[in-house]
């Protein structure tokens, strides 16, 4: 088995209820096993110059942690799957989206391929996926950047915000 890592993330069509779903979904993955989610978090739509809008609302986000026995490729095949289950288009880069699953980290591998790199590009300094990660597995390295734990603090002052568990 691999262990995987894979960033959730939706702001359209119910997203609390999106990544709840995914993170299921995941779950149900053949020979894979969700050991951990991360709480869900808050942050602001980024990448477009008029976000935040009205019709670009705020990401909910999230980090899963999997035990694999699918290869980095085919896992990513099955996120896709998932994604377009969800009704994911790509319009434009850093369009609003149903939902967006990324596979961050897939055991040590560093690969970069034109459909997959890894560790995930970028991941190190974004606070919407290194927040969550760090949460749930604080002392993971993410290549040669370093520990979660301190790229997440490098991060704080993103406005990612932890929400609260619903009781």
């Amino acid at each position: 088995m691999s262990q995987a890592f894979v960033a959730l993330g939706s702001n359209l069509q119910q997203p609390h209820d999106q990544v709840q779903r995914a993170l299921d979904e995941l779950a149900a993955l053949p020979q894979t096993r969700l050991v951990k989610a991360s709480s869900l978090y808050r942050t602001a739509a980024l990448g477009v110059a008029n976000q935040p809008h009205p019709e670009f609302p705020d990401f909910i986000n999230a980090v899963a942690e999997l035990d694999t026995g699918l290869a980095a490729q085919d896992l990513l095949a099955a996120l896709l799957a998932i994604e377009a289950q969800h009704g994911r288009e790509r319009p434009f880069a850093n369009a609003p989206r149903v939902l967006d699953l990324d596979l961050l980290l897939y055991d040590e591998l560093v690969l970069d391929t034109p459909i997959l790199t890894l560790p995930h590009p970028r991941m190190h300094e974004r606070g919407f996926v290194m927040l969550p990660l760090a949460e749930i597995a604080p002392q993971r390295r993410v290549g040669h950047h370093g520990k979660a734990s301190a790229l997440a603090a490098a991060c704080a002052d993103q406005g990612v915000q932890r929400l609260q568990a619903e009781s």
